[in-house]
């Protein structure tokens, strides 16, 4: 920035009346961010000095600014009861974390939701979907989160489809799926399920107006079956390399279980050298066209390609709840905790598994497909928030330009959500989620942690970085305060 137009802004701001700064967790009916650069989550490049004014809790207007104008008074500029200066910092959409798990215990433990709750908005997380808990308990979090009586984002629903007894056929699928919709969820999630009662399922939820999140294992269904019964996204991976394998099925050797999840997790390295390119264009084309959108959850496996990084992650000594430090250990018992006898062959394999993968996603863009973000923390060393922000940054390693990936896990999941006519953008008439933050998320997503990066500035190291507000439903949270509540709790836990 010129030192002129830095002169012009200072004096602009200075034709401002001096206004409340916010407290954090506290709505008000006007809240206005000054002077901001502005990320808005489409696609389009930063564009800024702007005005943002919020009325509760929408976005009522975005003025740019005329510094020239500005400096003489001459420009619009909104009032408010508040007001955050964003000068110097950048502005984008609250990020969604399309795969999520709300979750108060792990291995039977139990685990404050505080603890969860509060990670994601310090990560700039202002709205989870997600896709298995206690059903009951999470639609009364989601009333909660709604009327702002508790510090959490924006919460959508998908319970899973086998919970309890797993319908066996067309008349128990419907069943669950009316279930479903009576409580009042926003979607289902299905995983491990027949063909026909896939079918069934999918078909009363089209009835019924719920989404279909489906976490595709090693069953008999695969990509194929989105594509015809009409799943909303696909959950991380595995039905889309199955289901282009010439021969039907992965090769598996003859001692392979997959309930043992050493043998699953080390076999899933393999599955996707099996798939054959061209097939693998054809699903791809497949998916496009049914708008079958996928949701790669890239973060959850890496510690299958790396798991001396994966398990020595930085934030881990102040901000890892023991709850889920223990469950985390090696342990058969424990969904995900699969690391024992782990290799460096089964790493081999797996690093190869991510560069064709990574590959196949680019492509699935290339040819229209709707890309998603989400992370599925609470297993296999990924805590809630820094799993997401590790996505994006697994995103751009597989080739996507940082407003790509942002716009991946703002409009895009909105798309996935059906909401993308008032959430993940910064745009006038939608919610108001928003992040403030200290430093440029286009050249570095690593910005976003709330850990912050070092920086050299003048000659010197210093400390830059984390998201400065995260701003949900036009609720001002100072992400510092509430980060630093997170280490107190895991201190308390841990004493």
């Amino acid at each position: 920035m010129s030192l002129r137009l830095s002169a012009l802004l200072l004096a602009s701001a200075l034709a401002v009346a001096a206004q409340t700064a916010p407290v954090s967790g506290r709505r008000v009916p006007r809240l206005v961010i000054r002077n901001a650069i502005v990320i808005e989550g489409n696609g389009t490049p930063a564009a800024g000095p702007k005005d943002i004014l919020v009325e509760n809790g929408i976005i009522a207007d975005i003025v740019p600014i005329d510094p020239v104008a500005a400096s003489r008074g001459e420009s619009r500029r909104p009032k408010a009861d508040v007001e955050i200066d964003a000068a110097g910092k950048y502005v984008m959409p609250g990020l969604i974390n399309a795969h999520a798990h709300i979750q108060d215990e792990r291995g039977g433990i139990p685990q404050p939701l505080e603890y969860e709750f509060k990670l994601w908005l310090s990560c700039g997380i202002t709205t989870v979907r997600d896709v298995g808990s206690d059903t009951k308990q999470t639609l009364q979090l989601r009333k909660q989160s709604a009327e702002g009586e508790i510090a959490c984002p924006r919460i959508f629903v998908y319970p899973m489809f086998n919970r309890g007894v797993t319908p066996h056929n067309a008349a128990e699928a419907k069943a669950r799926i009316d279930e479903f919709k009576s409580m009042g969820a926003d979607g289902v999630k299905l995983l491990g399920v027949y063909r026909d009662v896939m079918e069934a399922a999918e078909a009363e939820a089209h009835v019924q107006g719920l989404r279909i999140a489906h976490h595709v294992g090693v069953e008999e269904t695969n990509a194929w079956d989105d594509i015809k019964f009409g799943t909303t996204s696909i959950e991380h991976w595995y039905g889309i390399p199955d289901a282009a394998i010439e021969s039907g099925r992965q090769n598996f050797p003859s001692s392979y279980n997959y309930n043992n999840e050493t043998d699953r997790f080390r076999y899933a390295g393999h599955l996707w050298r099996e798939a054959k390119w061209d097939k693998l264009m054809e699903v791809l084309d497949g998916m496009v066209k049914a708008h079958v959108a996928w949701d790669p959850t890239l973060d959850i496996y890496e510690a299958s390609r790396d798991l001396t990084r994966a398990q020595n992650q930085p934030w881990f000594r102040d901000y890892l709840h023991p709850t889920l430090a223990k469950y985390f250990e090696p342990n058969p018992a424990n969904h995900g905790s699969y690391f024992i006898g782990w290799t460096s062959t089964d790493e081999a394999f797996w690093k190869e598994n991510y560069r064709i993968w990574m590959a196949t996603l680019r492509e699935f863009e290339k040819r229209g497909g709707l890309i998603g973000c989400g992370d599925d923390a609470g297993f296999i060393y990924q805590m809630y928030g820094f799993g997401l922000i590790r996505e994006l940054e697994l995103q751009q390693e597989a080739g996507f330009q940082p407003l790509k990936v942002i716009e991946h896990a703002t409009a895009n999941n909105a798309k996935i959500l059906g909401q993308e006519n008032r959430l993940g953008r910064v745009r006038q008439g939608y919610a108001a989620d928003i992040l403030i933050v200290n430093g440029n998320p286009l050249e570095d997503l690593k910005v976003l942690y709330p850990t912050g990066t070092e920086e050299i500035r003048n000659g010197k190291a210093v400390h830059a970085g984390g998201v400065e507000w995260t701003i949900k439903d036009g609720i001002p949270y100072h992400t510092p305060e509430v980060f630093a509540q997170v280490r107190d709790i895991v201190a308390k836990a841990k004493h």
